[in-house]
């Protein structure tokens, strides 16, 4: 049972459209990993969302954005760099639509969710050359822009670089929480990657209700805070660089980098503890949330999202030979996950612009095109 009251925004109503069911994603409380005295852990289910992910909200706001500026038209063509739940969401609403979807993806793309995009009707393209970085992040944009140039009637969303990203989660996502946890949230905890999620719920919180506590998680190996880069297993999170999504540092409060280890293991536990599938980038925003409510009386709330499906992730997240096989762990103990959460601490406690890995002249190196930042009278 919830120890405070817990507002419900799902009406049950019909709606005219796919684009029209996102959103009102359901908020629970963790309550088997927590122990009496601490604060009220709840993650925010957003499988709930038609396709499966938070992603659903910055694509539909992205392509309806993109009609009504005209960049978008009947028979067009959608093309993004995504290996993820992004791509999955643009061929969920291109076949609802009508329209043609070109997916940029890398080696890295499960065998699921290629299934998915395929289900969908999406093309894919591999592209299996790294970049500097040694991801495949700048060669999958450079070659996702080359297309947009070369075809005809085509819109790029290019969730990296276009601001209606975060906004989506400006206008959605942070009002939602803010309603369903009431005025006991303290804390709210986000993955990053290109930064849309984390950088509108700061946005707008910090406007609203600045006293709450805005907690950032990257992954070991990414840096976008900074740091050195080095392969990384957590699918969903990190960049070789700090997105523009995340304009303004200083309303994050802390950040944390976790390990792999740390994030598959937690995904896990949430499973077997509370019946809770979700993907790894969940697992990481989960042992940062529980360290955070472990410290915190049981009068606040602390909040993550809950990014995605993991049926997404059976083949390797929750594949015991596929863990043994990558040297982690398939521990799911809850006391051992706790323990863990306690020896975590911030990479940095203040978040300041010196810490970020900014590169104003990447989207022109990568060839973006102009279309991808819709005038500021269509936010």
């Amino acid at each position: 049972m919830n120890r405070f009251l817990m507002h419900t925004t799902n009406t049950g109503t019909v709606v005219p459209h796919l684009l029209d069911a996102i959103g009102s994603t359901t908020t629970v409380s963790l309550t088997r990993l927590t122990r009496p005295g601490e604060a009220d852990l709840v993650a925010k289910l957003e499988s709930g969302n038609p396709g499966g992910s938070l992603k659903d909200r910055p694509a539909a706001h992205i392509l309806r954005h993109a009609e009504r500026a005209g960049y978008l038209r009947p028979g067009g063509t959608i093309i993004e760099s995504s290996s993820g739940n992004f791509g999955i969401a643009l061929a969920m609403f291109g076949a609802a639509r009508g329209y043609r979807v070109i997916a940029v993806v890398d080696p890295k793309l499960t065998p699921t969710n290629r299934a998915l995009l395929e289900a969908f009707g999406a093309q894919i393209i591999v592209v299996d050359e790294p970049d500097d970085a040694g991801s495949y992040h700048k060669t999958r944009i450079a070659l996702a822009n080359r297309l947009h140039r070369e075809i005809p009637n085509s819109f790029r969303p290019d969730q990296c670089f276009n601001p209606l990203n975060s906004d989506a989660h400006y206008r959605t996502t942070a009002e939602e929480l803010l309603a369903q946890c009431g005025p006991e949230l303290s804390a709210i905890v986000c993955t990053v990657s290109t930064g849309g999620h984390l950088g509108g719920i700061a946005r707008l919180v910090k406007h609203r209700a600045p006293h709450i506590t805005i907690i950032g998680v990257d992954v070991e190996g990414s840096t976008v805070f900074g740091g050195t880069a080095h392969p990384y297993l957590t699918p969903g999170m990190g960049l070789s660089w700090t997105p523009a999504n995340l304009d303004d540092l200083s309303r994050i409060d802390a950040v944390y980098q976790v390990s792999d280890e740390h994030a598959y293991r937690a995904c896990r536990t949430l499973a077997r503890a509370e019946g809770i599938l979700a993907g790894v980038s969940t697992g990481a925003a989960l042992i940062v949330a529980l360290a955070a409510a472990l410290h915190r009386p049981a009068t606040q709330r602390v909040a993550l999202l809950a990014n995605d499906r993991g049926e997404r992730y059976l083949t390797t997240a929750f594949n015991d030979e596929w863990l043994r096989a990558h040297s982690l762990t398939t521990d799911t103990s809850v006391d051992r996950l706790r323990a863990a959460a306690d020896r975590l601490r911030p990479t940095s406690t203040r978040v300041a612009q010196e810490c970020a890995n900014y590169r104003p002249d990447l989207a022109t190196a990568l060839g973006t095109p102009t279309t991808t930042h819709l005038p500021a009278n269509a936010r």
